[in-house]
Protein backbone atom coordinates (compact mmCIF):
# COMPACT_ATOMS: atom_id res chain seq x y z
CA UNK A 1 0.00 0.00 0.00
CA UNK A 2 1.02 3.40 -0.72
CA UNK A 3 -0.46 6.27 1.25
CA UNK A 4 -0.06 9.98 -0.70
CA UNK A 5 -0.58 13.32 0.85
CA UNK A 6 -1.11 16.52 -1.16
CA UNK A 7 -0.19 20.36 0.55
CA UNK A 8 0.49 23.60 -0.81
CA UNK A 9 -2.57 24.31 -1.75
CA UNK A 10 -5.10 27.70 -0.86
CA UNK A 11 -5.93 31.38 -1.90
CA UNK A 12 -3.86 33.28 -4.45
CA UNK A 13 -4.93 36.13 -6.78
CA UNK A 14 -4.77 36.24 -10.26
CA UNK A 15 -1.11 35.80 -11.79
CA UNK A 16 0.32 34.39 -8.66
CA UNK A 17 2.28 31.04 -7.56
CA UNK A 18 1.49 28.30 -5.70
CA UNK A 19 3.58 25.03 -5.83
CA UNK A 20 1.81 21.35 -4.22
CA UNK A 21 3.07 18.62 -3.34
CA UNK A 22 2.98 15.03 -3.25
CA UNK A 23 4.28 12.99 -0.61
CA UNK A 24 4.57 9.42 -0.33
CA UNK A 25 4.73 7.15 2.33
CA UNK A 26 7.85 5.68 3.54
CA UNK A 27 10.61 5.68 0.54
CA UNK A 28 9.50 7.29 -3.37
CA UNK A 29 9.95 3.83 -5.33
CA UNK A 30 10.81 4.36 -8.88
CA UNK A 31 8.41 2.65 -10.63
CA UNK A 32 5.61 4.41 -9.47
CA UNK A 33 4.16 7.05 -12.21
CA UNK A 34 2.89 10.53 -11.03
CA UNK A 35 -0.38 12.40 -12.18
CA UNK A 36 -1.80 15.44 -10.89
CA UNK A 37 -5.43 15.56 -11.65
CA UNK A 38 -7.68 18.54 -10.79
CA UNK A 39 -11.89 18.48 -10.11
CA UNK A 40 -13.54 22.06 -10.11
CA UNK A 41 -17.43 21.62 -8.78
CA UNK A 42 -19.53 19.78 -11.61
CA UNK A 43 -16.89 19.07 -13.80
CA UNK A 44 -15.20 15.71 -14.29
CA UNK A 45 -11.45 14.88 -12.99
CA UNK A 46 -9.18 15.98 -15.33
CA UNK A 47 -5.58 15.01 -16.01
CA UNK A 48 -3.38 18.10 -16.12
CA UNK A 49 0.41 16.89 -15.62
CA UNK A 50 2.16 13.37 -15.45
CA UNK A 51 5.91 12.37 -15.24
CA UNK A 52 6.68 8.78 -15.15
CA UNK A 53 9.47 6.69 -13.30
CA UNK A 54 11.10 7.60 -16.19
CA UNK A 55 11.08 11.12 -16.35
CA UNK A 56 8.59 11.55 -19.19
CA UNK A 57 6.47 14.19 -19.02
CA UNK A 58 3.38 15.23 -20.27
CA UNK A 59 1.21 18.32 -19.87
CA UNK A 60 -2.48 19.11 -20.40
CA UNK A 61 -2.91 21.89 -23.43
CA UNK A 62 -4.49 24.44 -20.47
CA UNK A 63 -1.40 24.09 -18.09
CA UNK A 64 1.21 24.01 -20.54
CA UNK A 65 4.08 26.62 -20.35
CA UNK A 66 2.43 27.64 -16.76
CA UNK A 67 2.92 24.80 -14.38
CA UNK A 68 6.46 22.14 -14.24
CA UNK A 69 5.65 18.60 -12.16
CA UNK A 70 8.92 17.65 -10.86
CA UNK A 71 10.23 14.67 -8.74
CA UNK A 72 12.42 14.56 -5.63
CA UNK A 73 13.05 10.91 -4.97
CA UNK A 74 15.28 11.35 -2.21
CA UNK A 75 12.32 13.48 -0.44
CA UNK A 76 9.38 10.63 -2.01
CA UNK A 77 7.79 13.75 -3.15
CA UNK A 78 6.21 15.03 -6.21
CA UNK A 79 5.60 18.75 -7.14
CA UNK A 80 3.77 20.56 -9.00
CA UNK A 81 5.18 24.29 -9.70
CA UNK A 82 1.87 26.15 -10.57
CA UNK A 83 3.16 30.06 -11.93
CA UNK A 84 0.60 32.64 -13.73
CA UNK A 85 -2.51 31.46 -11.80
CA UNK A 86 -6.04 31.95 -13.34
CA UNK A 87 -9.46 32.03 -12.27
CA UNK A 88 -10.18 28.34 -13.71
CA UNK A 89 -7.47 27.00 -12.31
CA UNK A 90 -9.74 27.07 -9.22
CA UNK A 91 -10.36 23.28 -8.31
CA UNK A 92 -9.46 20.39 -5.90
CA UNK A 93 -6.42 19.20 -6.84
CA UNK A 94 -4.99 15.47 -7.04
CA UNK A 95 -2.04 13.36 -6.85
CA UNK A 96 -2.22 9.69 -8.62
CA UNK A 97 0.56 6.98 -8.16
CA UNK A 98 0.36 3.93 -10.54
CA UNK A 99 2.89 1.27 -11.79
CA UNK A 100 1.31 1.24 -15.85
CA UNK A 101 -1.18 -1.84 -14.26
CA UNK A 102 -2.36 -3.08 -11.39
CA UNK A 103 -3.42 -0.78 -8.03
CA UNK A 104 -3.66 2.83 -7.96
CA UNK A 105 -3.64 5.28 -5.17
CA UNK A 106 -4.54 8.63 -4.67
CA UNK A 107 -4.25 11.40 -2.26
CA UNK A 108 -7.27 13.14 -0.47
CA UNK A 109 -6.94 16.56 -2.02
CA UNK A 110 -5.94 20.12 -1.93
CA UNK A 111 -8.07 23.24 -2.81
CA UNK A 112 -6.89 25.85 -5.20
CA UNK A 113 -8.83 28.82 -5.06
CA UNK A 114 -7.71 31.69 -7.11
CA UNK A 115 -9.91 35.11 -7.12
CA UNK A 116 -9.20 38.84 -6.36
Amino acid sequence: QVQLVESGGGLVQPGGSLRLSCAASGRFFSIYHIGWYRQAPGKQRDLIARITSGGMINYAESVTGRFTISRDNAKSTVYLQMNNLKPEDTAVYYCRADQGVGFDYWGQGTQVTVSS
